[in-house]
């Protein structure tokens, strides 16, 4: 079983890096582009062994203490 982590900034943090990357595109002629944020993501493999819902606990647990920053980071998640 697998799970697909997306980790992201909250919306009310400042996004530089994300601010650079949009700047830079809007330089090369996507103009189109109105936002942009950065972000991160994971593809974490677990034992077939386990159930769903043991595979949800861990990927709660390990995006809390490991993948993020909790005081500024989200995360979303899908178990495949």
């Amino acid at each position: 079983m697998q799970a697909k982590v997306h980790v992201s900034l909250k919306k009310d943090i400042l996004d530089p890096q994300g601010k650079t990357i949009h700047n830079s595109l809007h330089n090369l002629g996507f103009k189109e582009v109105i936002g942009l944020r950065q972000g991160k993501f994971f593809e974490i493999d677990f034992a077939p062994t386990l159930s769903r819902e043991e595979v949800e606990v861990a990927v709660k647990k390990i995006a809390k203490k490991v993948l993020t920053n909790p005081v500024i980071e989200d995360f979303s998640y899908k178990v495949d």
